[in-house]
Parts: C-alpha cells; sequence; structure tokens
C-alpha cells in the first residue's frame, strides 16, 4: 500500500449514498401521542360517537331551555291538566297544569349537574385513597380496603337510601349518598392498578434516585392509571343519574317544585293509563342520557385497551 493506492481510493465514488425516504422528511412528519390516538379511534366508533350526539343534545337541550320554551316549570295551570301534547304544550301537561316538555328541558340540567358532581367528588375521594392503599400497603392497604369492603357490601341503592334517611332528603343529600356509594369502586381500580404499577421499572428508578412518594404517586403511577379512571367515570355518569332518579322516585332526592326525571316519574304513576306521556318521555329521558354514557364509555374502554389497537 502506497501513496498511489490511497489516491485511486480518494477518488472512488460513494456507490450507496444513505438517503431517507420522502415519508420519512421530518417537516412532514405529524406529531402523534397516546391520546390523539385514542381520540382518533374514538372517532371511528360508530356507537360512541352515538352516544356523544345524545349526551350533546341534552347537555345544549339544558343549556337553551328558555329559549325554548315561554313557560315556567314550576307554572301550575289546573285548567289545563294532564293535556295530551299539542302545539300550545309539545309533551303534553301534567296532574297540575305544568308544562312537560319545559320540565323536561330543565330537569336535564339537573341531572347533568347531579351526574357531574356526583362522580366527581366519587373519583377525586376514590382515586386518593385507592392510590394511598396500592402504594404503600400493608396496614394503610388493610384498613383502607376493608372500608371499601364493608362499603361494597350492601346494595348500593339500599346504601344511598340509608345516607339520604340519616341526612334527610333533599338533592344536596341525594348527591353526597351517590358520591360515597361509589367512592369504592373508584379505589378498587385505582388500588389494583397502582399494585400492578409499583413494582415497574420506572418506578424503582424514580425511588432510586431519591424521588419523593407524594411526587411518584402524582406524576408517575397517576397518569399510568388514567385509561380506566376516564373510563369508569364515564360509565359512572349513567349509573349517577340512575341513583338519582331511583331517589328522587322514592322521593328521597329532589323535591318538588324541582324538575328532577325521577320525581316526575313519581308523580305520574297514578296517571299511567289515563295520561301515559306523564310518565313516558320523562322515562325515555332517562334511558338515553344513561345509554348515552354507556356507549362513550363502551367506546373509551376500546379506544384505551391496548389489546384492542392495531
Amino acid at each position: 500500500m502506497g501513496p498511489e493506492s490511497d489516491k485511486k481510493q480518494d477518488q472512488l465514488p460513494l456507490t450507496n449514498p444513505v438517503t431517507l425516504p420522502p415519508q420519512f422528511d421530518a417537516d412532514d412528519m405529524e406529531e402523534t401521542s397516546p391520546w390523539k390516538d385514542t381520540m382518533k379511534k374514538l372517532r371511528k366508533n360508530r356507537f360512541a360517537m352515538v352516544g356523544f350526539s345524545i349526551i350533546l343534545f341534552f347537555i345544549l337541550f339544558g343549556l337553551v331551555a328558555p329559549l325554548l320554551t315561554s313557560y315556567s316549570y314550576e307554572e301550575q295551570a289546573l285548567g289545563n291538566r294532564l293535556q295530551p301534547p299539542s302545539k300550545e304544550h309539545w309533551f303534553g301537561t301534567d296532574d297540575v297544569g305544568r308544562d312537560i316538555f319545559t320540565r323536561i328541558a330543565y330537569g336535564a340540567r339537573v341531572s347533568l349537574q347531579v351526574g357531574f358532581f356526583a362522580v366527581t367528588g366519587a373519583l377525586v375521594f376514590g382515586t386518593l385513597l385507592g392510590m394511598v392503599a396500592g402504594y404503600f400497603g400493608r396496614w394503610v392497604d388493610t384498613i383502607i380496603s376493608r372500608v371499601f369492603d364493608i362499603l361494597l357490601a350492601f346494595p348500593s341503592i339500599l346504601l344511598a337510601i340509608a345516607i339520604v334517611a340519616i341526612l334527610g332528603a333533599s338533592l344536596q343529600n341525594a348527591l353526597i349518598a351517590i358520591a360515597i356509594i361509589n367512592i369504592p369502586i373508584f379505589g378498587r381500580i385505582v388500588r389494583s392498578k397502582v399494585i400492578s404499577l409499583r413494582e415497574e421499572e420506572f418506578i424503582m428508578a424514580a425511588r432510586a434516585q431519591g424521588m419523593k412518594s407524594g411526587r411518584i404517586i402524582f406524576h408517575h403511577i397517576l397518569p399510568n392509571s388514567a385509561a380506566p379512571i376516564i373510563v369508569q367515570a364515564t360509565l359512572g355518569f349513567g349509573t349517577a343519574i340512575l341513583d338519582a332518579a331511583a331517589l328522587g322516585f322514592l322521593g328521597l332526592g329532589a323535591q318538588p317544585p324541582t324538575p328532577e326525571w325521577g320525581a316526575m316519574l313519581a308523580g305520574s304513576r297514578d296517571f299511567i293509563q289515563l295520561a301515559p306521556w306523564t310518565l313516558i318521555f320523562p322515562g325515555v329521558s332517562i334511558m338515553l342520557v344513561v345509554l348515552g354514557f354507556n356507549l362513550i364509555g363502551d367506546g373509551l374502554r376500546d379506544a384505551l385497551d391496548p389489546k384492542m389497537k392495531t
């Protein structure tokens, strides 16, 4: 090997230059994330989109209620009692002459607010208790788990009735009762997820770096536990609205003249044959809202489940 061979090597052309295919151009690459992928998959789920449409309809229905009707939800007109659906009263009137369409519209506000606040309260307390029990274990886990077991030992509606009977019949106390009976459901789901995560390598690495338990829980464990929490919260909305309707039907929830759908059903049970519309419209409203949240929850479960992704 000499200077001449070195010159020949320098003059050899580069036969296999490394080039990036056009599809890997950095400017054309689209940013992706797990949540974008989830939403993309959710939009392809027709049943989930039907559920979104139903819930969006009732949200808008409740928000624009004053623009849709000129009647008051508590305005009584005994001369128009038990009138069938007509141009003046689209859904008819009840036993004291109140416009049912108006009460259904304003009742959407009541039911959705009950679902939101009850599920939010259950989610916050259930998630906190579940994370503490799952992460620290030992006697802390034992105490919290036994409390969950005690609450779950009772049928949920009977426990809610007992709580409202102690606190007093009102919409606020019904909301508190519904939140309490849902706390152990969120707590058990979060606890099982935390137990499966706390021995993962990234959690052990965080501990080895001296990271405090609170930071590990809220910055590492909680984000990785979000999927089942979101699914349960969505399904919990429907359950909370159904429980509120059941308490209202029994006279333990919203009190007259509050236009709560369950209380409307209770007031119309004596007129099933004489005026069936007083029962049909609030019953169908409850069914549609619960169906909407269940369809969304099922869609979210499928979209967030890694096993369902292709």
